[in-house]
């Protein structure tokens, strides 16, 4: 039986019917044996999930991350600048990097949205966000983000994997899944939601294990019915029949590993036939959202055209948290928020789309007592130039990138609400005050979630790795809830 060749078992599969879908092929339980619990071990890999003790108590226990491809404008979104309005149509006088130096210009673009003073905090934002302006009292406004870098790809994989354009590394979810392993015995630890227009930028990279076992990848859920392909067997093999075939294939992968010790593909591989099982239940219900009340759908915008595909992956998100997923991601087909031309059209478009739904995900959190315990992110890699990209007329205008200053945010989770950390410049070219890098962010959520960054290693080119590949980075303390 143990000389069975490996291909003649996947075709015996296939042929089998008992496709599990590459869902169950990317997030693999390693081990059953999951109230151990075992502490964190600075120096010593592991390849399984099994819930983990963090180094100190957590704030945070799962993430939301609605990352924004493209870079939004936050001097049109979140950081109102009058000086950039009073000047508008001058020469900006200082230095300025462009990406399209063909239709580069130097003359300041004021907003042409009007920004207002939102909730008991205060806050200033634009009147493209009336419902983000709702709960400005829950979130933290971080407007001195800064990468260094005006590119996309180069911008995203400092994000994601902790060091501006390289490829190869483990995104954030893998190193929070790797660090504390999850909650949930029945689902993925690490969960996209996918556009159905198709991949972001830079594709799969955003979700990448890197160098660690595939387990700790992220599992992509399609972006319509079915969202998980070949979950439930056919009819005539459901039931013992399923679980008769299951235990066969087990035993036989089982034998094959015993012969190939540490094969980690092996490993995850027959990890992934228990939990397909078990996600025909547990998955069912979780992207279920029939149940759901007719005020919660309308919450997140699920009755308009307009909000209702945005607005059911964030209500996903929300019940996928709500069963134990410990990290979970929203991305955007290709770069919506990259306003190269007709700036006014394009913001407007992407706000009416995401505004209500990222809103109703951070109220119904707030009154089903999740948004304590889950920290919720908004924000995409880079930001926009202050100066005008020219395209032949004033209404096809548009901004470039600009990687030296913008805004994201961040609730829930151990993050004060209604706080505006950091400031760009009087015109929003340059992060000038409690600059924020990516390598921060990285820390700060490692924190939130009870983890010293440092101290979260994996094994790799006879390094010890760690989330930041040891870049200066710290913990902005002063955005934290005491």
């Amino acid at each position: 039986m143990d000389a069975l060749p490996i291909g003649s078992r996947r075709l015996w599969l296939k042929h089998s019917g008992m496709g599990i879908g590459a869902i169950a092929l990317q997030w693999m339980l390693a081990s059953q044996g999951s109230q151990g619990a075992p502490p964190i071990v600075k120096a010593k890999p592991h390849n399984d999930l099994k819930p983990r003790t963090p180094h100190f108590e957590p704030k945070a226990k799962a993430m939301i991350s609605l990352f924004q491809h493209g870079g939004p404008s936050h001097m049109d979104l979140t950081d109102p600048k009058p000086e950039l309005s009073k000047y508008n149509g001058t020469d900006y006088t200082g230095d300025i990097h462009f990406s399209f130096v063909n239709q580069a210009s130097k003359k300041l673009l004021g907003s042409p949205f009007s920004f207002q003073p939102r909730g008991e905090c205060g806050m200033e934002l634009s009147e493209l966000l009336p419902h983000t302006s709702e709960i400005v009292d829950d979130i933290c406004l971080i407007r001195s983000m800064h990468t260094g870098a005006n590119g996309h790809e180069v911008s995203i994989r400092y994000f994601h994997g902790g060091i501006p354009g390289i490829l190869g590394r483990p995104t954030l979810g893998s190193w929070l899944t790797y660090a504390l392993g999850s909650e949930s015995q029945d689902l993925p630890a690490y969960m996209v939601l996918s556009d159905p227009g198709g991949h972001p930028v830079d594709g799969v990279t955003n979700w990448s294990n890197g160098f660690m076992p595939a387990m700790f990848q992220g599992s992509v859920l399609r972006p319509k019915e079915p969202r998980i392909f070949n979950l439930q067997p056919p009819p005539h093999l459901a039931g013992e029949v399923q679980r008769q075939n299951l235990d066969l294939l087990q035993e036989l992968n089982r034998l094959h590993l015993e012969s190939h010790a540490g094969e980690s593909d092996l490993e995850s591989r027959i990890a992934s036939y228990e939990l397909a099982a078990k996600m025909q239940i547990a998955a069912s219900d979780a992207l279920d959202i029939s149940k759901e009340t007719e005020a919660t759908l309308k919450l997140y915008g699920i009755d308009e055209p307009a909000t209702r595909e945005y607005g059911t992956r964030c209500l996903l998100a929300r019940r996928l948290v709500e069963r134990g997923v410990r990290f979970v991601q929203l991305f955007h087909a290709n770069q919506p928020w990259d306003n190269h031309d007709n700036l006014k059209a394009g913001l407007t478009s992407i706000c009416k789309k995401t505004d209500k739904p990222v809103a109703g995900l951070i109220q119904d959190l707030k009154q089903r007592g999740l948004l304590d315990s889950t920290l919720v992110h908004w924000g995409g890699e880079i930001g926009r130039l202050p100066v005008t990209q020219e395209h032949g007329s004033p209404e096809k205008a548009g901004r470039d990138h600009n990687g030296q200053g913008f805004s994201i945010w961040m609730a829930g989770g151990g993050i004060q609400g209604g706080k505006v950390y950091g400031a760009t410049d009087e015109f929003g070219h340059k992060a000038v005050e409690n600059i924020v890098t990516p390598n921060d962010f990285q820390a700060t959520v490692m924190h939130l979630f009870g983890l010293k960054w440092e101290d979260v290693t994996y094994p790799y080119n006879n390094q010890m790795q760690i989330i930041t590949a040891k870049r200066p980075a710290k913990v902005v303390s002063d955005i934290l809830r005491t």
